[in-house]
């Protein structure tokens, strides 16, 4: 090496940004800018046998010290094999001068490249703690401001991740990644490159956390990592748990926002990003979210509906051959994406306090869509049945995962009014998994004690005190809710017993919420209207008036031996305990199928009728009014059949099969029967027939009774069952008085046409004006 390199005065000055300092430099061997560069190196305060040695390992060894020791110098003004001898005057210059910001941005270029690029592993570790030097030196350096910005995090971000993209095994999301240890810190640069990229994060202030963040989403677009989604997965723990916990919300937005950008992309691809949502809302629920708890729910129904709606488009269009293959694929990929929707709702609402759970309840009920009604606030135009019946069952069990482990003090807490009837709503009994999931809904805000799991399988038990069920006094309030709400829940069981399309499941949690008011909701009063609830699904199973299978009759009278026998061991009555004792061991010699451990079994032999059978197979009601009125209970009410509550979307639906029946009628009649044919129904008038008119102490008779029954039915009668029955008679005759006017009055006629249904088709049929009659005041 020449003599003039080796002086100390013939020292070669670096300028601040000197494009080959930017450049990876060529191997530190032969004559040319690379034995410039080792003279450099050595006339810095390198010793010898420094030089040497890096000659001797190779020239990716001196190649990577190069790259270190340039942009040390760049940034720090040191170099890395620098000795301990004072600087030298022209090294503070040099020093000071290369410490302008404008040195950043090309010696970050500098760092990210040989970071990124397919390099030995010493040029990828040079590289990347020259990312890091520049991550530190922005703590309280002008720098800072500067280092932020898009431009750079652009380079700096996907070079950690390229190098961090090679460790294959993610952590699990119990918890934070594990550290690295320090020798893995100095040879492996994934291990290198993710500890960086915490400190970066960990540096990032409220302002600049986006421009950290979104560089991710590019680099993982770009590389097609969200199907697998594990590297995906593995990047957001380390973000979120590097990140002060105050901007956990803003990666949350960043990730939302990036769903909704991605929403055309293929099934997989959204449920990948779902998933790094959940797991990002999984670290960040218990901490700050800030002001995105309505928006996360708005945002994943907002998907779970445009999921359900691909899924009925796909459905729809399928056809024949090949088509069929891709709409089943297409098919079970939605399905990853609402489950993956609804798990991270359910996670994400378990995890907030009670307060803010209890809007959620509310704000996910308000989207569930219901027949007759304009509250919800979802889009359902383009659903069609199928679809809507989808999105309801895929709200009803995202609520279900959000009310489970809710604990209300009372119960109008858990079910106001304004969450109940929507609930409780007739649309949602049309398919046994709807009405199962209600119950199962009901099951979460009622059970206040953890009694479910003790109740879990319909069956006779033996002795309810080994159970060891909790209670408590019933309070105040929820006694207020049974008086309000109490019939509305006893209909909604009574109605739920008689689908036809009901498996052994609809039964267990019938009985299961038949026990859960019981325990948590039942004062004396409510004891009586659930025995009375019981004895008339007892006889609607032997009149068999909706005409049910045999299995569904029987399963009704297993499911009332079941809660009888619950009932009477609870309120602890030795006669009515007796009583349902006697009975269920006569049903178990003779009617075996009127048990639930018989009726649910696979291959149980059924009847072919209940009318023949003996009355001591039947729950007797004057026989309970007995053993219950020698208690002190109150049992005039017992006497009463119970009768359901009608409801204003029952007469929404009454009034328009009435509306379509009677045009049926007025569109069929006229062209059906001749107008010369008209069949008289006369009757025969003979003298007994004008004595029998004649004699009326037999009427007399009648009137009288039915006017005592009426009566007793006005004294004993609860007060709803009494509105709900006047209430009907009132509708019935509204409805009378709709049809006569429906049929009677008509609207003028008009040029641009009327409406007319036939046959369930509407129609406008135009008159012209010269044939319009108009009165005489209108005429001039």
């Amino acid at each position: 090496m020449p003599k003039a390199l080796r002086s100390p005065s013939a020292r070669p000055q670096v300028p601040p940004c000197r494009p080959s300092h930017l450049r990876v430099p060529p191997p530190c061997g032969g004559a040319g800018p690379g034995r410039r560069r080792r003279a450099d190196v050595r006339a810095w305060g390198a010793p010898a046998s420094s030089s040497a040695g890096l000659r001797r390992r190779g020239p990716a060894a001196a190649r990577s010290a190069c790259v270190v020791s340039e942009v040390r110098v760049v940034f720090f003004g040191l170099s890395p094999l620098a000795s301990s001898r004072p600087p030298r005057p022209g090294r503070l210059a040099r020093r000071d001068a290369v410490s302008a910001p404008g040195a950043a941005p090309l010696s970050l270029g500098a760092a990210t490249s040989a970071a990124r690029g397919h390099h030995a592993y010493p040029i990828r570790i040079a590289g990347i703690r020259g990312i890091q030097g520049v991550v530190r030196k922005t703590v309280n350096d002008e720098l800072r401001a500067t280092i932020w910005e898009p431009q750079h995090m652009d380079k700096i971000v996907p070079s950690l991740l390229f190098n961090m993209q090679k460790i294959e095994e993610a952590d699990s999301r119990i918890g934070p990644p594990p550290s690295p240890s320090a020798a893995d810190k100095e040879e492996n640069p994934a291990v290198l490159a993710e500890n960086c990229f915490r400190e970066l994060l960990g540096r990032a202030s409220f302002g600049n956390m986006n421009n950290a963040v979104r560089p991710v989403f590019a680099h993982l677009d770009h590389h097609k990592l969200w199907d697998p989604n594990e590297f995906a997965v593995h990047c957001f723990k380390i973000i979120m748990y590097s990140i002060q916990a105050q901007y956990s919300h803003h990666v949350i937005q960043e990730i939302l926002g990036h769903l909704d950008a991605c929403k055309k992309d293929s099934p997989r691809v959204r449920a990948g990003i779902i998933q790094v949502l959940l797991e990002a809302v999984a670290i960040a629920a218990k901490g700050s979210i800030g002001p995105t708890v309505l928006e996360v729910f708005n945002t994943l129904l907002k998907h779970l509906r445009f999921s359900v709606e691909l899924e009925a488009n796909d459905l729809q269009g399928g056809s024949t051959g090949n088509a069929n293959l891709n709409t089943s694929s297409k098919d079970s990929d939605e399905k990853i994406v609402q489950n993956a929707i609804i798990q991270t709702i359910g996670f994400f609402g378990s995890n907030l306090p009670d307060y803010q759970r209890s809007e959620i309840m509310m704000f996910i009920m308000g989207k569930v869509p219901v027949f007759g009604t304009s509250t919800h606030t979802l889009d359902i135009s383009q659903l069609g049945d199928l679809g809507t019946r989808r999105i309801q069952i895929m709200l009803l069990r995202s609520l279900l995962m959000v009310t489970s482990g809710y604990k209300a003090k009372t119960i109008v807490t858990a079910l106001p009014g304004s969450f109940l009837d929507p609930l409780l709503s007739p649309s949602l009994m049309e398919d046994y998994e709807l009405r199962q999931l209600v119950l199962e809904v009901m099951h979460n805000l009622m059970d206040r004690h953890d009694n479910r799991a003790k109740l879990r399988g319909i069956r006779i038990i033996p002795d309810v005190a080994d159970l060891k069920i909790k209670r408590e006094k019933i309070c105040r309030q929820d006694t207020s809710f049974m008086k309000k709400n109490g019939q509305q829940l006893y209909r909604h069981i009574y109605l739920g017993c008689k689908e036809e399309d009901n498996v052994h499941k609809n039964y267990e949690l019938l009985y299961t919420s038949l026990a859960l008011i019981t325990i948590e909701l039942a004062n004396e009063e409510v004891v009586i209207d659930l025995i009375r609830l019981a004895i008339a699904l007892q006889d609607s199973a032997i009149i068999n008036e909706d005409n049910l299978p045999m299995f569904h009759r029987c399963g009704i009278m297993a499911l009332v031996a079941a809660y009888l026998n619950f009932v009477s061991q609870m309120i602890a009555v030795p006669a009515f305990c007796q009583h349902v004792s006697k009975v269920i061991e006569i049903r178990t010699m003779e009617a075996p199928y009127f048990l639930p451990e018989h009726i649910f079994r696979d291959k149980c032999m059924l009847p072919k009728s209940l009318e023949k059978h003996d009355k001591n197979l039947y729950f007797l009601t004057n026989k309970i009014a007995e053993s219950l009125g020698g208690s002190g209970y109150s049992v005039e009410r017992l006497s009463v059949p119970y009768v359901p509550q009608v409801t204003d979307e029952d007469r929404l639906s009454r009034r328009k099969s009435i509306v379509d029946t009677v045009s049926i009628q007025v569109d069929i009649l006229p062209n059906s029967i001749p107008s010369d044919d008209v069949v008289s129904n006369t009757e025969e008038i003979t003298f007994e027939a004008l004595k029998k008119a004649i004699d009326t102490s037999g009427m007399e008779e009648q009137e009288k009774e039915k006017r005592r029954l009426v009566i007793e039915k006005f004294q004993k009668a609860p007060f709803e069952e009494i509105a709900a029955q006047c209430e009907s008679k009132a509708n019935l005759l509204h409805d009378r008085l709709a049809q006569i006017l429906e049929l009677t009055i008509r609207p003028p006629p008009s040029p641009s046409g009327t409406l007319t249904i036939t046959s369930g088709h509407a129609q406008y049929q135009s008159v012209p004006v010269y044939e319009m009659k108009f009165p005489d005041l209108c005429v001039y």
